[in-house]
């Protein structure tokens, strides 16, 4: 068990594993003072196989839609959707957490309500993964001078296809973007020094 917030490694291994991890990666301060970090992981469920619509039905599904936009008095037909939308949340999950290292063991436990899901397991493993270095990069650097009861929070949503986290810190913002550069530049000097 981790004892001390130092026995954590650093060094810009989170922002790497994130940065590898992550379809979509973003950092932005929000209107109320706190910093959201949002991590989207794409996925596909297992079983189902991509489907192309076909533009016969593609042209008919309008046509309707633009005869429904004009009431003529009619009652509204119910229509059934083939697949749930992929901008419809599935589930939606939220913690509160203080910045306390030990706090991990919560939000691993937290983390379990994902697994009876339809979600490939590397995909979850991987979003897991993310979800536990997005806290500990908050607690760590986010909210490194900052009283342990400050709170931390996180919210994952299940889509059809796709899981996104967001974790809201109350610390000193920084550019995502140019943190990450520096850690692919790096990573390149490393490998680099390794050739010669």
């Amino acid at each position: 068990m981790i004892d001390n917030m130092d026995e954590i490694p650093s060094g810009g291994v989170g922002i790497k594993i994130l940065g590898k991890i992550a379809d979509e990666l973003s950092y932005t301060r929000t209107s109320d003072g706190r910093n959201c970090l949002l991590i989207v992981k794409y996925y596909q469920q297992p079983g189902l196989v991509p489907s192309q619509p076909s533009t016969k039905a593609g042209i008919f599904k309008r046509s309707l839609d633009v005869l429904n936009s004009f009431n003529f008095g009619f009652p509204k037909q119910q229509t059934r959707q083939s697949e749930p939308s992929s901008n419809h949340p599935i589930q939606k999950f939220s913690l509160q957490q203080n910045t306390d290292i030990q706090t991990v063991a919560q939000v691993l436990f937290w983390l379990e309500q994902l697994d009876p899901l339809s979600i490939p397991e590397a995909v979850l493993h991987q979003f897991k993964l993310a979800v536990i270095e997005g806290f500990t990069n908050a607690v760590r650097h986010a909210h490194k001078n900052l009283p342990l009861e400050t709170p931390i929070e996180l919210e994952i949503t299940v889509f059809n296809e796709r899981l996104e986290l967001k974790i809201w810190d109350l610390g000193e913002p920084f550019d995502l973007q140019a943190k990450l550069k520096e850690e692919l530049s790096v990573s390149w000097n490393d490998l680099g020094f390794m050739l010669h």
